[in-house]
C-alpha cells in the first residue's frame, strides 16, 4: 500500500527538497500549507484539523526564521509557530481514529536546544541548556509529548546550522565575505555545528524509513569546528580575506538578544545516527565548501 507523507512547510528549503526526494522514491506527498495553494503536480492541504487524515508519516519543518531581533512580538512568532502549531498537531492527531492518523511524526527542533556549553560534546543524552534559545526548543519539543498518541512514534530532528546554495545562513555568509568585510564573531572560539542542506534533507528522509528512529537525533556533520577554523576555511574557498572580527559587543548592538544564538558553542555530535550507519554526502566541511563554492 502506497505510504502517503505529509510536509508541513513544503514550501520552504528544507521542506521543498524533502518533499522532492520522496516524490523520487515513488512515494505520495502531501504538502500542507496554512494558505490554501493550487499548483500543478502536487497536492496540497490547508492547515487544519483536517489536514492529518490518511497520512502515514507527517514531517513538520514549520518555524518562523529566528535569525532576526528577539522582540516581544517576534518571540511570540517563534512561539506560536513551533510550541502552539506542535500542540494543535498532536490534539488534531489525538481526534483522529488510529488508522487515520500518522505512525510516524518528525518534529523538527535545532541544536540551540543545548544553550552554550563551550567545548563540552554534546549528544543526544546531554542535559538540555539554559536561555532563551534552549528554553523555546525545549518546549517545541515538549508540546509532542503533553499526552500519549497511541500508535505514533515520535522523533525530535535537532537542526544545526544549515548550509546550501540558497540558505539563509550561507547566502549572508557569502555576502559579507565576498564584499571584503568577512571575519570571525566573537572571539572565534565558540564551536560552530553546521550541516549541508544534502545531508538535511537525506536525514530526514532515513529517520522517516527507519524502523528503529524514535526521540531526539542531532542532524549536524560528524566534524566540529570552531567559528574561527569555519572562517578561515570559507576565506579560502571564496578566496577573499576574514580581515573584519566582529566583536561580540557590536553583534549585541546590531542584533540584540539574536547576537547570543551566534556567540554559543555547541560541539554537537550527531551519535545516534552514526549508531544507526548513516552515512554522510559531506562529513567534512572542506568538501561541503567546495561544493557550495563551485560554479
Amino acid at each position: 500500500m502506497e505510504k502517503v507523507v505529509g510536509i508541513i512547510g513544503a514550501s520552504g528549503l528544507i521542506g521543498s527538497e524533502v518533499a522532492s526526494a520522496f516524490t523520487e522514491l515513488g512515494m505520495r506527498v502531501v504538502r500542507i500549507s496554512r494558505t490554501k495553494r493550487d499548483e500543478v503536480d502536487q497536492e496540497w492541504r490547508e492547515l487544519d484539523e483536517r489536514c492529518l487524515i490518511g497520512v502515514d508519516i507527517l514531517i513538520n519543518l514549520a518555524g518562523e526564521p529566528i535569525d532576526q531581533r528577539w522582540t516581544k512580538g517576534n518571540r511570540a512568532k517563534f512561539h506560536a509557530s513551533r510550541v502552539e502549531l506542535t500542540q494543535n498537531l498532536r490534539c488534531w492527531m489525538q481526534a483522529l481514529p488510529a488508522q487515520e492518523r500518522p505512525s510516524l511524526w518528525l518534529n523538527t527542533s535545532a541544536v540551540g536546544i543545548y544553550g552554550d556549553r563551550g567545548a563540552e560534546p554534546l549528544d543526544e543524552s546531554s542535559n538540555i541548556g539554559e536561555g532563551y534559545l534552549a528554553e523555546l526548543c525545549s518546549s517545541w519539543e515538549h508540546a509532542a509529548h503533553e499526552e500519549i498518541i497511541s500508535g505514533c512514534r515520535v522523533v525530535h530532528p535537532r537542526i544545526g546550522v544549515v548550509l546550501g546554495r540558497e540558505s539563509h545562513a550561507w547566502l549572508k555568509m557569502k555576502k559579507t565575505f565576498l564584499f571584503g568585510v568577512g571575519g570571525k564573531l566573537g572571539s572565534g572560539k565558540q564551536w560552530f555545528p553546521w550541516v549541508h542542506l544534502q545531508d538535511v534533507v537525506r536525514a530526514l528522509v532515513f529517520l522517516s524509513l527507519s524502523s528503529r528512529s524514535e526521540g531526539a537525533y542531532n542532524i549536524v556533520a560528524p566534524e566540529s569546528v570552531t567559528n574561527a577554523d569555519f572562517t578561515k576555511a570559507l576565506s579560502r574557498a571564496l578566496r577573499r580575506p576574514a580581515l573584519c572580527p566582529v566583536p561580540a559587543l557590536a553583534l549585541g548592538v546590531i542584533l540584540g538578544e539574536f547576537s547570543q544564538a551566534l556567540l554559543a558553542s555547541q560541539r554537537v555530535v550527531p551519535k545516534k545516527l552514526e549508531d544507526l550507519d548513516f552515512k554522510w554526502n559531506f562529513k567534512s566541511l572542506e568538501s561541503a565548501l567546495l561544493e557550495l563554492c563551485e560554479r
